[in-house]
């Protein structure tokens, strides 16, 4: 609830022009109740479960598919997830909090900025997931190289995404962005997928 007065604030009147204590008040509670769930400003509007659905997809799949797949189906299913309402929410409210949290980040040279730390943390997410940190380092080289060729990937598919107000739909992007990177066959288009 916090988050979402946060971020319609920061869209509203510009994220340098609103504070954290009007963030406070709009969802009723003190500054430090923010600070408490949020310890920075930016965190208002970075802060999200998308490292914890990537890890938890990567480490059902499959292990016998190649890297680059485990991790972009990973994507592909968060954001599916995070579009659509997978926890009983609106589909359309998540696919317009998610765009304005985007644009926000596009946006703002802070939250840019900011927003290269969380790829980092979702890399992170994914190499742990993979097992990337094993005692073989060319191991670990492969899974850190495929899990940031990925989020390249899908990076240019969420800049497409909120440039193009929601359309298409996030997942399509993403998963024409990783085709684009690795060739067609990438994807999973098999009916248990």
């Amino acid at each position: 609830m916090i988050q979402a007065h946060a971020v319609r604030l920061f869209t509203e009147r510009g994220y340098d022009a609103t504070t954290v204590t009007d963030v406070a008040k709009a969802a009723g509670v003190s500054p430090m109740t923010v600070y408490r769930h949020f310890p920075t400003k930016e965190d208002l509007v970075l802060v999200d479960q998308n490292g914890r659905l990537v890890a938890e997809r990567i480490v059902a799949s499959s292990a016998a598919q190649p890297l680059a797949r485990r991790i972009g189906g990973a994507l592909i299913e968060s954001a599916t997830t995070l579009t659509s309402g997978g926890h009983g929410d609106d589909p359309a409210a998540n696919e317009r909090f998610l765009l304005a949290r985007l644009r926000l980040m596009i946006s703002t040279p802070a939250l840019r900025a900011r927003h290269l730390d969380n790829q980092y943390a979702l890399q992170q997410a994914i190499v742990d997931a993979l097992g990337g940190d094993a005692a073989d380092p060319d191991t670990t080289f492969r899974v850190h190289a495929a899990a940031s060729a990925c989020l390249a990937a899908m990076h240019t598919a969420l800049v497409r995404w909120a440039e193009g107000d929601g359309r298409p739909e996030l997942p399509e992007l993403i998963a024409k962005a990783l085709a684009a990177a690795f060739g067609d066959d990438i994807v999973d288009t098999s009916p248990d997928a």
